[in-house]
This record gives C-alpha cells, structure tokens and sequence, in this order.
C-alpha cells in the first residue's frame, strides 16, 4: 500500500450507464455545487470527518482534506442511455430538482448527450427506446463501449475513469458455468449466451480496461467470478450491489440497534410505492426479484437467526414494492416491525419514510466515483468491501458473508482510509485511557 500519495493530477472522467434519474440528479448536484448554489449534503466524502488518533489528540479533519481525493472542479461526465435527451432534458422529465435550479444549469447539462447504449428488452421488460448499439454478438457491443470510451477519454481530456452503473434492474439471473471464468464468460460473449445481461457487458468492458467499476442496481454485473478474476488481472477495483437508499437505509440502521440489545423480531413487513422509472420497471416480476433477493438478505445476515435461534429464528419477512405513478420519484415506505422483550412482552415499531430515491443516491455515485479512483491509485484491486457502506446488497470475497450493519460497515470504511495514509486503526476499546489514568 502507497501512503500519503500525492494529489490527483488531470481530470477524472465519470462514466454513467443510464442517464436516468440518479445519474441526471448526481450530475446537477456536482454542478450546483461546484457553482456555489447548495452544498454536497449527504456525501460522506465533502462533509463528513475523521478522527485519527487518540481522543485526547482532538485530530478530526475533513475526509477529504485528510485523503487526497479528485477535486469535484476536475469531474467530467458522460454516459448512456436508451433515450438520446441530453441531461438537461432527461432531468426536467425525471422531476427530482426544481425547475429554476435546473435552469440555472441548462447550459452545462445540455451539453452532455449519450452514448448509443447496450440494451436488451429482453432483461428489462418494461423499458425500450430508440437510443440502442447493435451488433453480430455481445462481444462486438463490448468492443463498441471500449471504443466509447477510449473516444471519451480522449474528446473530455481525462487522465482517469470510473464507470458507476445507474441503470435499471435486470431480471434475476443466477450464476451459471459461464460466469465461472474470464475464459468461459467471453466465450460466453461471443456466444450471446442469455445468462450474460447488459450490465454485464459494461463491467466486462470496464474491468478489461483497468477502470474502476460500481454496480448501483442489484443486478449481478460484476459479482461474478469470471468478472472478480478479470479484476485482479487488470488491476482494477470493483464493488457493488445496489445503492443503500430509503427502506433498506432504514433497516441497516434499526436491525442492528435491536440486536444489539437483544431484542426478538418476530416479523418484518415493508411495503413501497414509487412513480418513477425505476417503480415501472420494478413492475415486472423478473426484476422485482433481482430487487427482492437484494432486500431479503439484509436482515438475515444483520441478526444472524443461526446464532440466535430464540430472537431471530421464526422471523417473517415480506417485501412489498408497488408502482404508483403519482408520486413520481417522491417514494414513501412504511415499515411495521413486530418485536418482543423481557419476558416475552410484545411491541411495535412502525417506520414511515417519505424520502427521495434519487435524492439519497446521487450523494453515493460521488463518494464511490472519488473512492474508488483512490482505490485505484492506492494500487488495491478486485471486491472493494470496505465500500459495503453504500450497498444494499454488497459484493463479498468467496466463503465470506457480506457485512450489513451501517455502523460496521463505516468503521471498516473509515479505518481503510487510516490504513490507506498510514494512520493507527481505531478499535474503539478506549481501556488505555482509564490504565494511563490510573498508573499516574
């Protein structure tokens, strides 16, 4: 591991795989920001702090005074879609931001168009658009999105790349022999295998590239092991699965809360509606259970019922998610928790979150654009799981279990980041205080 590099030098390309609401929220925030009309709310990386050392030290910089992450005046933005509005015109029909504010930034916003994409009906059923590469098989789209965005590289300048999927969720698919090695999967290309989606193709295209990829949908994309192998290979950081937004932020923060004082679940019933693209796509079976297999997992591996049989074990779970055009990108969740405690007694938790999709996840495609181009120039390469923190559903080493719980999930993050420039990990056991204390 490299210590204490030096700042990034040249200008960092942010390569977005659907220019839908999240993207189209995430580049106006940037912009507004770097204009000086809000500030980056929600972002750990520009907001948030780190202690290093002893308490007594009272050493708490700004994270990203402390790392030397890429200045978001060096951010340059591109992507693609099935739809070919410009940014501009994709954000005023996403209708997350307010008009004027969009105003403010119509001429930078329009000035980024997409990129013809990889797109399949096939996995997406209930989007389609004229916007779309062809090609004789996957691998030709493969090469086409190289060709991409080795073209983009060159017109915008750039002296490094990430690409964040923003797209949709594909319809479930599971881990098949192609997917096994990078041999078999590019076999699997040429072959227009079906068990190879377009988010696959992307990763593919980056990963063999060397440039740092997040999957922000529950799609399997990278969380493959031909994919992971390919990564190593190629020197590159991968992470994902799924934006931590909304009901399942909710879970990751009150689960472990009731473990942690021993408190019993004897169900768990969320539910949703949202009006957005995502709410539409999500009406289709097939990719609603992408997005249930991702929600599922939290709870059962926050409260672990294996460990704790008599809290945990006759746990009942259910997961609703409900198109309801209206509301547009304005979801609300509700949540009733049935618990118990001493003795038995029952009680109840209800949660209801009337938040902003998109909202919550433009701050999380920045972190993980910075991070993981620091990630790279730290020279760590393949699953990244100390970015677990922003995933609904994250990518683990094989045999391990991924870690849900928000609040370990950030201590990992944050001691990566001491570990990264050299600092003493934080363990939190604080006993050294009290002996120092008593042996004056």
């Amino acid at each position: 591991m490299k210590h204490n590099l030096e700042k990034p030098a040249g200008r960092l390309g942010v390569l977005l795989p659907g220019l839908g609401a999240v993207a189209t929220t995430f580049i106006a925030g940037v912009l507004a920001v770097r204009n000086g009309i809000s500030q980056p709310y929600g972002s750990l990386t520009q907001m948030g702090t780190i202690r290093l050392g002893k308490r007594t030290e009272h050493r708490l910089p700004e994270i990203k005074d402390f790392i030397p992450l890429s200045d978001l005046s060096s951010l340059v933005f591109g992507g693609w879609d099935i739809f070919d509005d410009n940014v501009y015109d994709a954000a005023v029909k996403a209708g997350v931001l307010e008009g004027q504010l969009l105003y403010d930034l119509k001429d930078e916003l329009s000035s980024i168009t997409p990129m013809p994409a990889v797109f399949d009906k096939d996995y997406v059923r209930r989007l389609d658009g004229p916007n779309v590469k062809t090609g004789r098989n996957k691998m030709e789209l493969a090469e086409a999105l190289i060709g991409d965005i080795e073209a983009f590289k060159a017109d915008n300048d750039c002296s490094r790349l990430v690409m964040i999927w923003c797209g949709s969720t594909e319809t479930f698919i599971e881990v098949t022999d192609v997917h096994q090695t990078v041999e078999s999967f590019e076999r699997g290309l040429i072959d227009n295998h079906s068990s190879i989606p377009p988010s696959m193709i992307y990763a593919y295209a980056a990963i063999r590239m060397g440039i740092p990829y997040a999957n922000g949908a529950p799609n399997l994309s990278a969380d493959i092991p031909a994919l992971v192998e390919l990564a190593k290979k190629t020197g590159t950081p991968i992470a994902g699965k799924d934006f931590k937004t909304g009901q399942t932020l909710m879970k990751t923060i009150i689960a472990p809360g009731l473990k942690a004082r021993s408190l019993g679940v004897h169900g768990w019933f969320s539910t949703n509606i949202l009006g957005n693209r995502d709410g539409e796509v999500l009406d289709d079976p097939g990719s609603f259970k992408t997005k249930e297999e991702s929600k599922l997992s939290v709870l059962e591996t926050i409260l672990e019922p294996d460990l704790h049989s008599h809290l945990y074990d006759d746990l009942y779970h259910k997961i609703r998610i409900n198109y309801y055009p209206p509301r547009g990108d304005n979801k609300e969740s509700w949540d009733n928790i049935d618990i118990f405690g001493w003795l038995g007694y029952k009680m109840q938790i209800k949660i209801n979150f009337l938040c902003r999709d998109s909202v919550l996840a433009a701050p999380i495609v920045l972190d993980l654009a910075l991070l993981l181009d620091q990630a790279k120039r730290s020279e760590m390469s393949g699953i990244q799981e100390w970015l677990s923190f922003y995933f609904k559903s994250p990518q683990a080493g094989e045999g391990l279990r991924p870690q849900h719980d928000l609040f370990r999930q950030l201590m990992k993050l944050e001691n990566t980041l001491r570990y990264m420039q050299g600092e003493d990990l934080i363990t939190h056991l604080g006993l050294d205080y009290y002996d120092e204390a008593a042996g004056s």
